[in-house]
């Protein structure tokens, strides 16, 4: 099992260039950046871990200038968004933006993606909350044309547009794995549609049994499960429970760090680095 790391970058946070480096030098083997344009005020939608929404969701950096940064600035690590807010973005732009992204890191970019909880924070952008996964099934089966299709086109009921010629494509074949993030079932269903891995979270209660449901629901589909890893988010910093994981098949695990400056955030990267190794032994 490998393990990376998310963090919210901020203007108070370690950088994306210093922390992706110390992250590569201590083979870690991924780091995912988040997204939030805004938060509204007032809000009507809970945040679905519970209390007062964290400062950092107010502050986050966009992830694919963050991501870029960290790609400039290593050879090796995997660059993930952790997760893209597809829903709240321009569909034809952002198959670019992933393209672009995979391009100058050598394809080592990782598409996580999510529906999100924020309903008004969507609504500005236009998109309902009631509709909103379809409207990311269509956009990430729209993406896949623009990503492999000398000439894509797609007519769907939320997206349509016609034929047209966009580059760059991205590096890896036939597109950067999209990561589908959100809770079981329902995300997990969506994953087995149309992704190449799912997202669960550890820190939102003991998921240990759905990780065989999740493979039980794979092979019902008539899907390879090698096809679809998972991602453990907000993994928790104890051996026991990551071997366990482990040995359920989880591919990836995350420690969510603080959104802090490196003396915070590198004797943490320093006990996971640790943690990885034994992993490994």
């Amino acid at each position: 099992m490998d393990i990376g790391a998310s963090i919210f970058f901020t203007d108070y946070s370690i950088g994306p260039a210093a922390l992706a480096a110390a992250m590569e030098a201590r083979g870690l083997e991924s780091l995912w950046a988040p997204e939030h344009s805004h938060i509204p005020l007032p809000r009507r939608s809970p945040w679905p871990g519970g209390g007062d929404l964290p400062k950092p969701y107010y502050d986050v950096l966009d992830p694919f200038v963050t991501l870029s940064v960290a790609a400039a600035v290593t050879s090796k690590l995997k660059l993930g968004t952790g997760i893209c807010l597809v829903i709240q973005r321009d569909t034809i732009q952002t198959a670019k933006q992933v393209a672009s992204l995979d391009q100058i890191s050598g394809g080592r970019f990782l598409f996580g993606i999510g529906g999100g909880w924020n309903a008004e924070e969507m609504e500005d952008h236009g998109t309902e909350f009631a509709s909103r996964f379809k409207k990311m099934r269509e956009q990430i089966e729209a993406m896949v044309q623009i990503w492999t299709k000398s000439k894509p086109e797609y007519h769907g009921e939320l997206v349509n547009f016609g034929p047209m010629m966009t580059w760059p494509k991205p590096i890896q074949k036939p597109h950067p794995p999209v990561i589908v993030g959100g809770a079981f079932p329902q995300a997990a269903r969506r994953a087995i549609r149309y992704g190449q891995g799912w997202i669960p979270i550890a820190g939102r209660g003991d998921i240990s049994d759905q990780i065989p449901a999740f493979r039980k629901m794979v092979a019902e589909a008539g899907r390879d499960p090698a096809e679809l890893p998972i991602t453990l988010f907000s993994a928790q910093e104890d051996l026991d429970t990551l071997k366990r994981f482990r040995d359920l098949g989880v591919a990836r695990a995350t420690v969510a760090l603080a959104s802090a400056k490196a003396d915070e955030v590198l004797p943490v990267l320093d006990r996971w680095a640790k943690l990885a190794a034994a992993l490994k032994a």
